[in-house]
């Protein structure tokens, strides 16, 4: 469990919060959130990297609830969008659009226009025919452009596969071969002006290793580019930066850094880091209660702790294998037996934990950690179910960021008729 999470005369309080005052207030299950948790984890790597020039730009894809979003607005962070909706979620929570940078490899041209419109400060460009794209809405609008190219280094990041976005056989970037025809190109533009290079290999990296052979590709990338008399501003090194889920050892942020430093001082380049799931997944966790205990019937068969969360509000244990730890909001005081956390979707893939030991009955409250990232935000009404509020702890208070979602509200985009037909 991380600092901000602990008990308290038996009770699992997050900072000065007991989860049960936020069950009884909000219901469950719900997505709960430490304000200081984020605020530390931010200021970690700030600090790592304080000897040379940087810019954190917060991976809103990790959580993109506004709350969250102002809180890193507010420290200072820039952020990394991949769509024009999480562009306008960082404006509506405070970011300056100057220090977003728009990646992904499938910009629309309405999510490029507005995003020139706002003056994103960086499009990280993923092909020659995104490029294409990005330089005719820059004529069409009479803005220019700020250019980086996104290069695909050909690295294994060592992570899950649907994780990986740093091998040739990924769609990610572009490469490493064809970057300096397309650097050509931006630099001949009179609507572009070209600014960095950089990569983004995978999500949850346990060793630095990886991500410092990235690097190494880059800045040789770098060199060889001024050396043509190019003029690169920054090195963009992504994300990916490993959390513990289970038992992993904290990633070793100390000779990351260090290696960032000794490539990267006295060459006059910014660094631009993406980090999501690092700054957010243990700073998050999901509520829920016990709705019944259906006890082996026989040899053979198996526990299953029904709950009131589900694989549509925590995908990532169905979609990923995940494992997420559970601690019950009440201290443990029975013998425990070997039970399968599951929820009430229609499907057998609908778990959240296999094979754990809990002391468990009817209507008691567990806590599912490390849910900060990729919970909420992969969210869905699956079975017309109701996606979760989410509420931010700060010290002793807390405050709902977004409220428990109604059938009303799910039920207002459709209609039974449909619309009337268009004729063209």
């Amino acid at each position: 469990m991380t600092p901000e999470l602990g008990y308290r005369d038996g009770v699992l309080h997050f900072e000065d919060v007991s989860l049960e005052a936020i069950a009884s207030a909000c219901g469950t299950p719900t997505y709960v959130y430490s304000k200081a948790h984020f605020v530390h984890r931010y200021r970690m790597l700030d600090g790592a990297l304080a000897a040379m020039p940087h810019r954190i730009c917060y991976a809103v894809k990790a959580n993109s609830n506004l709350g969250v979003l102002r809180v890193f607005a507010e420290l200072g962070a820039g952020f990394d969008i991949v769509s024009g909706g999480e562009l306008e979620r960082v404006l509506a929570a405070g970011g300056t659009p100057e220090q977003v940078v728009f990646s992904g490899v499938g910009k629309s041209t309405a999510e490029i226009a507005f995003a020139l419109k706002c003056g994103i400060g960086c499009f990280n460009v993923e092909s020659a025919a995104e490029l294409d794209r990005l330089e005719q809405e820059a004529t069409r609008v009479g803005r220019r452009a700020s250019v980086a190219l996104r290069v695909n280094p050909d690295i294994d990041a060592q992570t899950h596969p649907y994780i990986s976005t740093g091998l040739k056989r990924n769609k990610f970037g572009v490469p490493a071969q064809a970057a300096r025809a397309l650097v050509d190109r931006i630099v001949r533009s009179p609507h572009l002006d070209f600014r960095g290079v950089g990569c983004h290999i995978g999500s949850q990296i346990a060793t630095p290793a990886p991500l410092i052979e990235a690097l190494e590709r880059i800045v040789d990338l770098v060199d060889d580019l001024e050396h043509a008399g190019i003029a690169v501003e920054h090195v963009d090194l992504g994300g990916g930066l490993g959390v513990s889920y289970r038992d992993e050892p904290e990633f070793d942020l100390e000779t990351y850094a260090r290696a960032i430093g000794q490539r990267l001082n006295g060459t006059g380049l910014t660094l631009l880091l993406e980090p999501g799931r690092y700054l957010v997944a243990n700073g998050g966790l999901l509520l829920t209660r016990v709705e019944y205990l259906k006890p082996a019937a026989s040899a053979g068969a198996r526990n299953f702790a029904v709950v009131d969360a589900a694989m549509n509000d925590l995908i990532r244990p169905t979609l990923y294998s995940a494992w997420h730890a559970i601690e019950p909001v009440r201290a443990a005081t029975k013998a425990r037996s070997t039970w399968d956390v599951v929820g009430p979707v229609c499907e057998s893939g609908d778990f959240l934990a296999l094979d754990r030991e809990l002391d468990l009955e009817p209507g008691a409250l567990l806590a599912i950690l490390t849910a900060g990232a990729y919970g909420f935000v992969q969210s869905s009404n699956y079975n017309s179910r109701d996606r979760a509020p989410e509420v931010i702890v700060d010290g002793a208070g807390f405050r709902v960021v977004r409220r428990r979602e109604t059938l009303r509200d799910q039920l207002a985009l459709e209609s039974a008729t449909g619309a009337a037909s268009v004729s063209r």
